[in-house]
Parts: C-alpha cells; sequence; structure tokens
C-alpha cells in the first residue's frame, strides 16, 4: 500500500472515530419508550405539615385547577408517614408532601417524578442510558416507584400506578429547570435524551447572563429539550448564581404574566424576582407559602 493511501485511510479512521465519539449515544440508543405524557409528570414539593393547605390555595388560586383529597400514608420503602395530594392545574402538577415524621434519605432531593408505561422497563432503560438506580423499586398504596439519579446529581423518581390514570391534557406544558455544570451536561444530555427519546430543540452557548440574575455580557449556555416526558431546559453555569436563581426547578407558562403574579401575591405568594426579559419571553421568579420557588413566563408583548 502507497505512503499516500495510508495516510488517506489512516485519516479516514480518525474521523469515523471522531464522529462516533461526538454522536449522541441516543442515536444507538436501544431502550424502551417508557414514558406517558406530561400531564403524569409533577413537581415533587415537600413543606411543612403547618404550611400544607396554605400552599395548596396560593397555587391553585394562582395557576387555577385543584387538589386530590389529602390522605396520610407511607411512600417511602422504609417507615414514615406524610400527607400526601395531587395539586393538578391547567399549567403542570404537584406531588405535595407534609411529612409528619423524618423524611427518609434521599427522599426530598428528587425534583420531579415521571410516570412510566412499566416500572421493571422503566428502571432497566435509565440504567442502560448512563442512570444510577439510587432507590430500587418499591410499592406504594397505588403503584411502584424508584428513584434515579443521573450526571451532574439530578434526582427523579419513577412511577407506575396499579390502575392507569387518565388526565387531561395541559393547556400549558411546564419546563423542568435543571442548572447543571459545564463539566457533567454534555453527558447528562446524551444520557436523559438516550432515556426518555427526546430530542434537542435548541441550543444557545451565549445565552445572555441576564436570563440567571447576572450581567448581560456574562454569558451561559442554555439547552431546550422536548420528549414524551415533557420540555427541559438545561442551564449550565460556572455555579455563580444570584439568590434564587438555580433553586427553581419547574417554569410554568402562563398566558398573562402580570394576571398571574397578581393572583400570585394576593393568595399568599412572595415575588422574587420581578418581571424581566428572557429567551423571547418575560419571566419572574415567585416563592410560595411553605417555601416552594417556581419560574412563571409569559408572552413578553404583554
Amino acid at each position: 500500500m502507497s505512503n499516500h493511501n495510508k495516510l488517506r485511510n489512516g485519516l479516514l479512521l480518525t474521523v469515523g472515530l471522531a464522529t462516533f465519539f461526538s454522536t449522541p449515544l441516543a442515536a444507538f440508543a436501544d431502550t424502551a419508550a417508557v414514558a406517558v405524557g406530561p400531564q403524569y409528570d409533577t413537581t415533587h414539593v415537600y413543606v411543612d405539615v403547618a404550611d400544607v393547605d396554605r400552599f395548596v390555595s396560593s397555587f391553585t388560586a394562582t395557576f387555577g385547577g385543584a387538589s386530590t383529597k389529602q390522605v396520610v400514608a407511607t411512600v417511602t420503602p422504609t417507615p414514615s408517614s406524610t400527607s400526601s395530594q395531587l395539586v393538578k392545574t391547567p399549567v403542570g402538577a404537584i406531588s405535595l408532601f407534609g411529612f409528619k415524621t423524618p423524611i427518609p434519605y434521599p427522599f426530598g432531593s428528587e425534583r420531579t417524578g415521571y410516570l412510566v408505561k412499566d416500572m421493571d422497563s422503566a428502571v432497566d432503560a435509565a440504567r442502560s442510558a448512563g442512570a444510577a438506580v439510587i432507590v430500587d423499586s418499591f410499592p406504594d398504596p397505588i403503584g411502584r416507584d424508584a428513584i434515579i439519579q443521573w450526571p451532574g446529581g439530578v434526582n427523579m423518581q419513577l412511577y407506575w400506578h396499579t390502575s392507569a390514570p387518565s388526565y387531561q391534557a395541559l393547556t400549558t406544558v411546564p419546563e423542568n429547570r435543571v442548572y447543571m455544570s459545564k463539566d457533567t451536561a454534555d453527558t447528562f444530555v446524551r444520557d436523559f435524551i438516550s432515556f426518555s427519546h427526546g430530542k434537542i430543540k435548541s441550543d444557545v452557548r451565549d445565552a445572555p447572563g441576564t436570563d440567571i440574575g447576572r450581567e448581560a455580557a456574562e454569558v451561559y449556555r442554555r439547552i431546550q429539550i422536548e420528549s414524551d416526558f415533557g420540555k427541559m431546559t438545561v442551564l449550565v453555569t460556572d455555579g455563580h448564581l444570584p439568590y434564587p436563581f438555580g433553586l427553581e426547578t419547574t417554569g410554568y407558562e402562563v398566558a398573562n404574566l402580570g394576571e398571574t403574579l397578581g393572583k400570585a401575591t394576593a393568595s399568599g405568594a412572595e415575588i422574587l424576582v420581578r418581571p424581566f426579559n428572557a429567551d423571547r419571553q418575560k419571566a419572574a421568579i415567585v416563592k410560595f407559602p411553605g417555601g416552594y420557588i417556581a419560574e412563571i413566563h409569559g408572552p413578553v408583548s404583554e
């Protein structure tokens, strides 16, 4: 073989390997599609028992909707007791817990609950995609649960109901807001897309720092993902975040931000960050009774 051909073949091999290792693993994933739909996905909110009713009243006054009847149950694999209820609104749902006993580790660290079609398949798919199962599946009063952890320390609960629920579609789908280090962001995005069978809708590497309470010239990276689990925004930063940025796990989309903020404050919520422009929309950050912090956004034209 001539030196020219050897060089050519070597370059082709190098390019081929570079292409393989730069391609998201989702392209090669062979995992089950386990998501059911975003109307079944909940943000997990833990508040003191004394704040449960005040939170429900404020949250539903702000967004509409209603809560299921409160029950007291054990929702962990080890002994514990908590009030539990599902707060359903047109813009997203909350799984609300008011523990009457100390909260067993690692409960309270999971940001969301995702309904899956089959628990065993979902756990296998999560492991195959790169997640660690930090709480193996266990029975609860109405089904089964497990907690998984993604690179970057993102904890999520997977759940399955013995009797399949049937909820109306949401008016708007909330976004799961994940703050991530640049050291783990690409790995997290690759692994989560593989698990969720989702896709990247946008990847902006120079988003203005004003989105996260910084100066406009202090850019960060914003990755937006969509899947059958719903929306996710990954905010890749250096971790130099002014309060309360980074504490809001969910962003809720509303038709009129000013009107929604009026309802929030009238029902006992506190506006932590006044409305500001972010990613072609107007946003604010609110703290509800009990301490739950959320981002709320609406049209800039308002």
